[in-house]
């Protein structure tokens, strides 16, 4: 174990939201070297992630945590709450701990926050527990996001994730239909690791080759010419090029409409026009 004096921020973290924000400061803020314990998966865990185990690593460090731990769930899962501490203890030279007013840990989620603060206490190592931040009358909660996405508010939960939801994947060859009609698009497999989002036609920015476009994505089956896997098809404003096989980043904005079916292709043109124009008017 090194001589060396760590702060410990345990957590999922899924999202690094808001109110993980007010978590981490505790380590961050402390004079020791902080440390983000997280997992990169739970395997029972449902409803997908906010973001991938990259994407909250990056997060983590860009908020100013000097290290991150992800542990192997299978490795831990069996630990009682003691055995994890004392895991923790062995690993780092703890000199304080910071966690959720809610968190669980060991085995079967047996151990809480009063029991983290007495096994601190014993040892004098610092606790800090984080209270409930809320917004509005919610608590924050990646739960909260993800029920705020399915329900198609965008803006809310970009604000509390104080960054813009967002899908990476390669693009896939589409039936070149929209390129038929003057309205080319990119079409994306939607990742089933990813939270779903509502069904519907966004406002996004989708970012090719390191440049951000403003962009119309559809996310779902296309009811007018069904797929069989949920997809994101973009029609990328001011972009010319050939993104196949690249992978690009589609970052949401607003959510516009709601998916429909259109009785021709004429109708289903003019709601794309309309869709873009409004994008080209609200562009970021």
């Amino acid at each position: 174990m090194t001589t060396e004096k760590h702060a410990i921020a345990l957590g999922m973290f899924d999202g690094v939201h808001i109110g993980h924000k007010a978590v981490l400061m505790g380590a961050v803020e402390s004079p020791y070297t902080s440390v983000a314990v997280t997992f990169s998966s739970i395997p029972f865990k449902k409803g997908g992630s906010l973001n991938t185990t990259e994407e909250k690593k990056q997060k983590l460090i860009n908020l100013g945590v000097d290290q991150v731990l992800f542990l192997e769930f299978s490795e831990v899962c069996n630990l009682s709450p003691e055995e994890f501490l004392n895991y923790l203890a062995k690993k780092y030279n703890v000199a304080k701990i910071c966690c959720g007013f809610n968190y669980r840990f060991g085995k079967m989620a047996a151990g809480d926050t009063n029991l983290l603060s007495s096994w601190c206490s014993e040892r004098n190592i610092e606790f800090f527990e984080c209270p409930e931040v809320m917004y509005k009358t919610e608590t924050i909660s990646s739960t909260y996001i993800k029920s705020l996405l399915l329900n198609g508010d965008v803006e809310t939960a970009n604000h509390l994730l104080e960054s813009d939801f967002s899908i990476t994947a390669k693009v896939e060859k589409g039936d070149a239909r929209g390129r038929t009609w003057g309205f080319p698009t990119l079409n994306q497999r939607y990742p089933e690791t990813k939270a779903p989002v509502k069904r519907g036609v966004y406002h996004t920015v989708v970012t090719i080759d390191g440049k951000d476009y403003n962009a119309v994505t559809n996310i779902g089956i296309r009811p007018t010419y069904e797929t069989e896997y949920v997809s994101a098809e973009s029609f990328v404003l001011d972009y010319n090029g050939n993104a196949y096989e690249k992978l690009v980043k589609t970052r949401l904005i607003s959510f516009l409409r709601e998916e429909k079916k259109f009785s021709s292709k004429e109708e289903l043109i003019k709601a794309i026009r309309n869709d873009a124009e409004y994008v080209k008017k609200h562009s970021v």
